[in-house]
């Protein structure tokens, strides 16, 4: 039964741990403006709750403990079995969707790390990738764990590479040119790069991000997705012990400290149901409102929050 169950789990909508029970983390306070990072091709209408992140350490602020996790088995033997379901609700699928439609190219190359059967591009972006031309003029790669969820990921039209990046954080860039998927010349590197609710799984996040960096034109942007649902027995501690908004500033951390500039925090979902355009996107998805099923505690409550925290690589 085991065997059968847990490829069906979606991720646990509780993360804080405090005074040994789990509580709901707060929300950061954001400020409300445009959205204005842009990749090429691409125009931004949709106005976001954006809060500039500014550094806060003048060194690396924390210790290894901060990085282990309940379940230090190796990462491929978690992974091993396809989990064919969403890991966050449908209506925070519509906002990611209508997010990416107003930052993401369709022209160029992006990379979906920690990728799985689904990217939540929105129909530009699949339009681009699917195209039936020879060689289309956006080229997407997937980079994850699970063979067989990333072979059911259509869009991933530029290769599908299996890395398991808390293994070799180092190897994104090597991995992305042995692959074809870049190459040498600034216009033959990343537009765009896309990770969600995933950053909290990566041990050694700063050398990841390094490596990203690498592989990504001047110009280009990072987009790290982050909700409030994670497999805790495989998210770092330190994840599970603070609030929501020190997540969120967590991640600017590591974004800094790996040299990307112009970072943002933004809210693309409070949480709460009320936006009518994105519930009626979500209500035509009748597959992932079966999967949604087994996300039943996080529904109850409204829908599930989510944040972006973005980057730029300057020249």
């Amino acid at each position: 039964m085991q065997s059968i169950v847990k490829p069906l789990l979606r991720p646990l909508p509780i993360l804080g741990l405090s005074t040994g029970a789990f509580y709901l983390a707060a929300t950061l306070s954001t400020s409300s403006r445009a959205s204005t990072m842009t990749s090429n091709n691409t125009t931004s209408t949709q106005p976001y709750k954006v809060t500039p992140y500014t550094p806060r350490h003048t060194s690396w602020p924390y210790t290894p403990s901060d990085f282990t996790r309940q379940d230090s088995s190796p990462d491929t033997s978690f992974y091993s079995s396809p989990r064919f379901v969403t890991h966050i609700d449908d209506l925070a699928i519509a906002s990611l969707r209508s997010y990416y439609a107003t930052v993401l190219p369709t022209k160029g190359r992006i990379l979906d790390f920690c990728s799985s059967w689904i990217s939540h591009y929105p129909p530009s972006i699949e339009r681009a990738a699917t195209s039936s031309d020879e060689n289309p003029s956006l080229r997407i790669t997937g980079m994850g764990m699970n063979k067989a969820e990333l072979a059911a990921n259509p869009l991933l039209n530029a290769g599908r590479l299996l890395i398991d990046l808390n293994a070799t954080p180092e190897s994104v860039a090597h991995a992305l040119r042995s692959a074809n998927a870049i190459g040498s010349s600034d216009s033959e590197l990343l537009d765009a790069s896309t990770c969600v609710v995933s950053i909290d799984y990566l041990t050694t996040p700063v050398p990841v991000l390094q490596s990203i960096l690498s592989a990504t034109k001047p110009g280009g942007t990072i987009h790290l997705t982050i909700s409030n649902r994670c497999f805790p027995t495989k998210a770092m501690s330190r994840w599970l012990r603070v609030d929501e908004g020190e997540r969120l500033l967590m991640v600017g951390d590591y974004l800094h400290s790996a040299g990307w500039k112009g970072i943002e925090i933004v809210e693309l979902s409070d949480g709460k149901v009320g936006e009518q355009a994105e519930q009626s996107e979500a209500s035509s998805s009748g597959a992932r409102s079966l999967q949604g099923l087994f996300g039943m505690m996080g529904m109850m409550r409204g829908r599930d929050p989510l944040w972006v925290v973005r980057a730029r690589r300057e020249d």
